[in-house]
């Protein structure tokens, strides 16, 4: 089990990154940690794997604590995997080489079939003599992954694992990866700005605001009960309304446009999102926003409903 108590950290001469930050995770369990750009989701993946000093708390996985660099003179838990955002592969050998690099020499076999069921999860079979100088950045990302799989660890930690994957890719990847972990029973801590990554696959999410978790529950928990308007922020477009004296925060599908009601507001702008249109409105001086089957003009007046199950 993954025990963060009460850690902070901070760069010298700057404020701090991460504040009493407390969390713990079992024994193949997934944590999605969600924030804004620059919020300290990247630095505490570093703490946790030990690229970085604590100033305050401690971290143990089981009974061993996690140390920083001040203490050992390789960093990095050797039971656990870090994917950077810069995924530092060798770049003039190839996808198989780059993969099979930490597994024995002793057993070639087994390395060899260790190598192709990686290349497997990350849908690059065909790739697995091309060098990697030649991919992509999405490819490369997806190389990274793998790679970090090769010796299994006990807990592997993403940082924006698919923020370099084309669409195409990364829905039928993250399906694959998520369930080779959760086979293989192996804990996964994922920063993401990515709600899909949350929702789907993760058992646990924390939301961390200015280096402070501000919530912390199951995805599903957090949705239909975010508490503030950043938190639901995470997860989509969202409205703040007052209605009989109490704010409410609601999703697109929660408000419905119909053909009378009290609620009045007027169009500002159309998105077409395939099977439906977000409707951008103006409404008490705010900006709404509804899912609707149909365009609308700009500076059409509708009127609104709320969803009675919100």
């Amino acid at each position: 089990m993954l025990q963060v108590n009460n850690i902070a950290f901070t760069y010298k001469k700057e404020k701090p990154l991460l504040k009493n930050i407390n969390f713990t995770l079992e024994k193949g369990e997934h944590l999605s940690v969600m924030g804004e750009s620059g919020c300290g989701k990247s630095t505490l993946l570093k703490v946790i794997y030990g690229l970085l000093d604590l100033q305050e708390g401690s971290i143990f996985w089981n009974k061993d604590k996690v140390l920083g660099p001040s203490f050992q003179l390789i960093p990095g838990m050797q039971n656990f995997k870090y994917v950077a955002q810069d995924f530092d592969l060798m770049p003039y050998t190839t996808v198989s080489d780059n993969i099979s690099k930490f597994l024995s020499r002793f057993y070639p076999k087994e390395s060899k079939r260790r190598t192709r069921e990686l290349l497997e999860v990350i849908e690059m079979t065909e790739f697995a003599d091309v060098k990697v100088k030649t991919l992509s950045g999405g490819q490369q990302q997806r190389v990274a992954i793998a790679r970090a799989l090769a010796k299994e660890p006990d807990l592997l930690l993403l940082d924006e694992p698919f923020g370099q994957i084309d669409n195409f890719k990364k829905r039928s990847l993250r399906r694959m990866l998520f369930s080779y972990l959760k086979e293989k029973n192996i804990s996964c801590l994922v920063a993401t700005h990515d709600a899909e990554d949350a929702l789907s696959f993760a058992d646990k999410m924390i939301a961390i605001r200015d280096g402070k978790v501000i919530a912390a529950s199951t995805p599903k928990e957090l949705y239909d009960n975010p508490g503030n308007k950043y938190v639901a922020y995470l997860f989509d477009e969202v409205s703040e309304f007052i209605l009989d004296g109490a704010k409410k925060l609601l999703y697109p599908q929660q408000i419905k446009i119909i053909e009378s009601s009290e609620l009045k507001a007027v169009v500002v702008n159309s998105y077409f999102k395939g099977t439906y249109w977000l409707i951008e409105l103006r409404f008490n001086d705010q900006a709404i926003f509804v899912n609707h089957p149909k365009d609308l003009q700009k500076l059409e007046t509708v009127f609104l409903q709320i969803d009675a199950g919100c």
